[in-house]
Order: C-alpha cells, then sequence, then structure tokens
C-alpha cells in the first residue's frame, strides 16, 4: 500500500507494514528530549509511576537552554534538577553551558538525529528535525516522563497536507518568507494535528539551515509534524556529523494526502508577521512605517551560521540606529566559536549589537531581552503572540534575519534595499 514519508517511518517504529490516517499505534522513541523548563515536570512524573531507570541513557537528551545561565533562583533551582537525574541516570547526552546552545540547533549540529529517526520532544517546536526527514513531534512533560522510562509512547497517525514549491526565489527571499508566506495561507490552526511534507524544487535548493527554519515553524500552524524527504543536500550534512547509518525514507508517488498546495514562488516579496500572530503576514512593500525599540536575531528558528553570517553581511561598516538595540544570540557554542574566526562577532559589535550566550534567550520572554510596555521588536524567532517576549502591551514582528539587521540599521522595518 502506498504511503507518505510520514506513515513510513511511524509504520516502521511501530513493526507495522502499514499505518494510515487515523490510526492509534505505539511507537519506539530513538531519542527522547527535555529542556531544564520541562525536564523537571518530566522527571517528577518519572519518579511518580515508579521508574527506577531511564529505558536508555543514550536516547534521551537533556539541554538546559531557556533561562541559563540561570538567570534567578528558580531557574537554577530548575537546572539542579536536570543535572542530578542527568548524573544520577549516566545520561549521555546532557550538555551543560559551554558545550551547549539551543536544543533544536544542537542536536542536528552534534548528529543525534538522522534521517529515519522518530524522536519526541517536550516542546513545541521538536518539529525542526523534520528538515533532516525524521518523524519529530513535540509533547507535554508528563507523556515525555512515561517515554524516559519505557522508550514508547502511544500516537495517532496524522492525515498528510503536501507543500509543493516551485519557481525561483527573488532576492532577499529565504526559508523565513516562505513559512511565513505558508502560515499567511494556512492560518494558525490551519493544519491541526496534520503532517506538512514540504517538497518541490525550491526546498532541493535550500541549505539545511533554511530547511531547518522551515520545519521549526509547522506547529505553528498547528501541525503534529513538519518533515521533508532527504537528498544529496541532507546526507551530506549527515555524514559530517554522525557514524549511524541513516533509514531514507521517501514518499510514494501515489501516496494518498489530504490535500496538496502548490506555492509559486517568483513573486513572493520577504514577509512580515504583524503582531500577535505567525499567521498575520505581509509582504514588506506594505509594511508601513514602523519604528522599532529592539531587534533579536536568534533563536531555535534563525540562530544558525548562515543567520549571523547574513546578518553582519548586511551590518559590516554600519551602525545600528540610535534609539535602537541590536541583540544577536548564536544558537550553539559552535557556531559562536565559528562566528568568532570568521570575524563576524566583530562586524555586529562594531555595528552596535551586543553578543549573547547560546540559549533560547527573550524568544519566549526568558531574559537578556525583555520587551518594557509600548515597546516594539522585530524578531527572528518563531511566535508573537501577546506577552511572549515580555509585557503584554508591547509588540513583536517576525522576519528574516537579513531583514532584521536591515532594519536595525534604519531603526524601523525595512529590507536590505531600504540601505
Amino acid at each position: 500500500m502506498p504511503m507518505t514519508i510520514t506513515e513510513k517511518i511511524l509504520a516502521r517504529h511501530a513493526n507495522l507494514e502499514y499505518v494510515s490516517p487515523g490510526d492509534l499505534i505505539e511507537v519506539n522513541v530513538d531519542m527522547a528530549l527535555a529542556n531544564d523548563i520541562t525536564a523537571p515536570l518530566a522527571i517528577k512524573v518519572f519518579k511518580e509511576v515508579g521508574a527506577r531507570k531511564v529505558f536508555d541513557p543514550q536516547k534521551i537528551a537533556l539541554i538546559p537552554d531557556h533561562f541559563v545561565p540561570n538567570k534567578d533562583i528558580e531557574s537554577a533551582e530548575q537546572a539542579k534538577v536536570m543535572r542530578e537525574f542527568s548524573a544520577q541516570h549516566q545520561i549521555v547526552h546532557y550538555y551543560e553551558v559551554g558545550r551547549s546552545g539551543i536544543e533544536h540547533v544542537i542536536l542536528p549540529e552534534m548528529g543525534l538525529v538522522i534521517p529515519g529517526d522518530l524522536v519526541i520532544g517536550a516542546d513545541s517546536h521538536t518539529c525542526t528535525y523534520g528538515a533532516l526527514g525524521v518523524f519529530s513531534s513535540g509533547v507535554g512533560s508528563t507523556d515525555l516522563g512515561v517515554i524516559m522510562a519505557t522508550g514508547k509512547t502511544w500516537l495517532k497517525v496524522p492525515p498528510t497536507i503536501k507543500l509543493d514549491y516551485e519557481g525561483s526565489l527573488p532576492p532577499w527571499v529565504e526559508g523565513k518568507d516562505l513559512i511565513l508566506y505558508t502560515l499567511g495561507k494556512l492560518g494558525i490552526d490551519g493544519a491541526n494535528y496534520k503532517s506538512l511534507e514540504f517538497s518541490g524544487a525550491v526546498i532541493r535548493g535550500l541549505s539545511m539551515d533554511q530547511r531547518f527554519t522551515m520545519a521549526n515553524m509547522a506547529v505553528e500552524a498547528g501541525a503534529k509534524n513538519g518533515i521533508m524527504g532527504p537528498d544529496e543536500t541532507t546526507m551530506a550534512y549527515v555524514a559530517q556529523r554522525s557514524n549511524r547509518r541513516p533509514s531514507i525514507f521517501t514518499s510514494d508517488p501515489d501516496a494518498g494526502y489530504e490535500k496538496v498546495i502548490k506555492i509559486e514562488v517568483d513573486k513572493i516579496e520577504p514577509q512580515i508577521a504583524f503582531p500577535h500572530s505567525p499567521a498575520n503576514v505581509r509582504p514588506l512593500s506594505q509594511v508601513g512605517d514602523i519604528t522599532l525599540d529592539q531587534v533579536f536575531i536568534g533563536s531555535c528558528t534563525n540562530g544558525r551560521m548562515e543567520d549571523i553570517r547574513a546578518a553582519a553581511t548586511i551590518l559590516k561598516d554600519r551602525k545600528v540606529a540610535k534609539g535602537t538595540r541590536l541583540i544577536v544570540i548564536p544558537g550553539s557554542q559552535s557556531i559562536y566559536r565559528r562566528a568568532i574566526k570568521e570575524g563576524i562577532i566583530q562586524t555586529l559589535i562594531d555595528a552596535g549589537a551586543v553578543i549573547g550566550p547560546p540559549c533560547c534567550g527573550p524568544c519566549l520572554g526568558g531574559h537578556l531581552g525583555i520587551l518594557a510596555e509600548g515597546e516594539r521588536a522585530i524578531s527572528t524567532s518563531n511566535r508573537n503572540f501577546v506577552g511572549r517576549m515580555g509585557h503584554p502591551k508591547s509588540e513583536v514582528y517576525l522576519a528574516s534575519p537579513a531583514i532584521a539587521a536591515a532594519s536595525a540599521v534604519l531603526g524601523r522595518i525595512a529590507g536590505p534595499e531600504g540601505l
């Protein structure tokens, strides 16, 4: 029977020959993930169910990234719970501050997730790994606590929406613009408990960094997962990072889709998501004059090497506008190190940026850039709900790193062509 890539991965991990949308299945988990916010709750559940040891200390990743370096006593206690649990159960993939970064950046970077895997994380943006041809999805901490004990969970097989991107990308249009444009078409509930399959010549022409950006935001349409079929770009990325043999799955030509949406990219402009929804998008030409108090470049959406490099290219020999703050946070220690070697950090500092340690930072209203009442920010992150980055009466706009960098120079939302 024909199946989509998502259905094939789920069938393999359920030890079944065939699954179809709506089936309830029990699956084996290749990697279970939690961070310093969600891990303490999962650990509490792990203990409450009477578990004495984790199902596999090599298949659990515990990453402190949300409130680190610890911003207060409460966050320090949360990190301590995770640290002590990791030591007690000899968790192989626990990464302390200084060796770590944002969970959804470092897991692919370190080769901990590869094509064909099934990954469940106690964080909604676990869907990021779909860019590698992985079934990856977020769950609550209760589910994650049981997974850490058993290595299994149950899922309902989602129907799949296929997104077929064709054409040639205009200047300054990249993965972030494509996913924002798509969210504008789907809405924030247009893919509830569905799989979003990104396909087409445009996707095959994207770098891995841009693919991660798109898969990362699948959940903003309510999707269970986002996924892309592995190709030569995928395999080259994985070969540099993992010695494990990937399992390559692709959708059958006659696989059943709930719908197929064709997107011609030739006339797409850089996209801006207005408050207070990632789906409230407008093309750059229709933005108007919106002044900014803060610009944030980073997060699990756009804190990768290409993102930091793109920002530095635009900021070189320029200065951040007076009255505007620019915060740049590399997504991992490795990216930070490479940015230093390439002179990118120097360029950003010369422009007037402040560089934060690899972590989530202000993305979730955590720390290192909280907005005050009435302030406006443009951010390369994934969400701009009310109060997401600080005061409920602040405003957050979403855009690509190129748009964010140009906006920092001009002090208002604008593209590089405005420079």
